[in-house]
């Protein structure tokens, strides 16, 4: 699986454990529902700036996210 992939995969999964829906964390971190959506399939690079929004938004360290074991 690809790094973008995973990182996708992280970031929902610790979106879920949050209770949170992609237009919610969307909201929070001033992105839309789709944007959120192809960053959790894979198929968008996100910058540093977003990554860290989102992982502030998460209440996660960037080793969570980053963590592909």
């Amino acid at each position: 699986m690809s790094r973008l992939k995973l990182l996708g995969a992280n970031i929902k999964k610790y979106r879920e454990n949050k209770k949170l829906s992609q237009g919610q964390l969307g909201e929070i971190v001033d992105l839309s529902r789709e944007y959120i959506a192809d960053i959790e399939r894979g198929h968008k690079r996100i910058s540093l700036k977003k990554l860290f929004a989102i992982v502030d938004a998460l209440e996660i360290n960037c080793y969570d996210i980053i963590n592909f074991k």
